[in-house]
């Protein structure tokens, strides 16, 4: 599949602040197979098709403000493809992304912050802190095997105690967790 790619610029005034940063525009034309399926006819199509001479083209548009060439461009985007639902899935859904509180826009405007700040702490807390085997995990697998550990919080000899019952490798992946924190929090030398 060869693809037919093209480079426009929009003028500065279109939109754009100043001193705001320089898109990209990208219009990426691909030539579709000749198949007569049905639902391929172009008003069938889930996606803008251009015909030319004999040949029909998929019409896809990116826009960005990154300078490496097009071609890299245009397979940089399709290998993140998926990514972004996956992600908007876990916003809306495990922190509450989905359910704005109020009517009033700075109000859910605070809400929406709060929610990618919660998920970028998560994000760091398993990359950083977990290991690999919990970086594809979602917050409810986290919260039922490793957040919502049953313990008991003691007030004992002017010092406060969390006992924990024996829960074998969640409390050693806890506590290994909680050493790489740790080691975090000093940063690294020099």
């Amino acid at each position: 599949m060869s693809l037919g790619t093209e480079v426009c610029f929009v003028p500065g005034g279109a939109g754009f602040k100043k001193r705001g940063p320089g898109y990209r525009y990208l219009a990426i034309r691909e030539v579709l197979p000749q198949l007569e399926l049905p639902g391929m006819e172009a008003p069938g199509l889930p996606f803008p098709v251009m015909s030319m001479a004999n040949d029909r083209y998929k019409l896809t548009g990116l826009v960005t403000n990154r300078t490496i060439a097009a071609e890299e461009l245009i397979w940089w985007s399709r290998e993140r493809c998926g990514e972004s639902e996956q992600t908007h899935a876990v916003m809306k859904d495990d922190l509450a992304g989905g359910r704005l509180p109020s009517g009033l826009f700075g109000a859910n405007a605070a809400w929406w912050q709060m929610m990618i700040l919660a998920l970028n702490l998560n994000a760091a807390l398993q990359r950083l802190a977990l290991g690999k085997s919990w970086v594809k995990k979602r917050m409810k697998a986290m919260r039922f095997s490793l957040l919502n550990i049953p313990g008991r919080v003691v007030h004992h000899g002017n010092r406060l105690w969390i006992q924990v019952a024996d829960l074998g490798q969640r409390l050693e992946t806890l506590l290994a967790a909680r050493s790489r924190i740790l080691a975090l929090a000093t940063g690294p030398p020099g």
